[in-house]
């Protein structure tokens, strides 16, 4: 992890003298609806403060117009605007890399710390951590998208080494309709993928009300249920915490 240097703006980043609050710095896609109310009730503003800028996302779809939304000049210049903000970490809030790659995600925060010196993670990079310290060999895959999403993402985790006993998906292809999926549903998608008893569930995308479901769903069927939403917001965190 690099030190923390300077921002675009030529100002010291990160906290404020004397200012003992870390502020996240979160880049969304533009659709999404659930990360910010999640922020307001998961983290305490007496740890940090959470701030969002945004990147145009209007579907998810495997056409080149689809994935053209996600390239790193786009998502860059809109993270840079949170530099102005004195943001300690910056967090790529989206599962993009989850079907275009991880390399994506990891070349996409090398160049974000290059170009700020704060701090940078993704989504799916911190997910992708989860796998490792759960030890875990299989998974288990919610989502709202398309089959042929749903496809190229197993693909490449099955690349990674890891293998997906289970899946679920909605076949969404508009981003803004995702947080329309009533928590119910996707309890229930992820009780259908426990059958097959992986030894880790992801709910995969940060604009699906998955949180609460994964934290009352762990205990009850005895295998980790990580929320994309969720593990953005402790990816921030984390990275702040970083240079404590």
């Amino acid at each position: 992890m690099k030190s923390l240097t300077v921002n675009h703006t030529g100002d010291s980043s990160g906290d404020n003298p004397g200012d003992s609050l870390k502020r996240i710095g979160i880049l969304i896609p533009s659709s999404n609806t659930v990360l910010e109310p999640l922020a307001a009730t998961m983290v305490s503003n007496k740890e940090a403060t959470v701030h969002f800028s945004r990147l145009q996302v209007i579907d998810v779809t495997l056409s080149q117009n689809s994935c053209a939304q996600f390239t790193m000049e786009k998502q860059i210049e809109a993270a840079k605007l949170l530099c102005d903000a004195g943001v300690s970490s910056l967090v790529w809030g989206g599962t993009s890399a989850s079907w275009l790659g991880s390399d994506h995600d990891a070349s996409l925060c090398d160049l974000l710390e290059d170009a700020t010196g704060i701090a940078s993670g993704s989504c799916m990079l911190e997910m992708n951590q989860l796998l490792d310290a759960c030890n875990a060999k299989t998974f288990g895959l919610v989502t709202p998208y398309t089959s042929d999403v749903q496809k190229r993402i197993i693909k490449n985790y099955t690349s990674m080494g890891f293998k997906c006993l289970a899946e679920q998906h909605y076949g969404g292809v508009i981003s803004s309709e995702f947080a329309a999926i009533e928590e119910r549903v996707i309890a229930q998608m992820v009780r259908n993928v426990a059958q097959k008893k992986p030894d880790i569930i992801f709910i995969m995308c940060t604009n699906m009300r998955g949180a609460r479901v994964a934290k009352e769903l762990s205990d009850e069927i005895g295998i980790p249920v990580f929320d994309s939403a969720a593990v953005t917001l402790q990816a921030g965190l984390r990275l702040a915490n970083a240079f404590v």
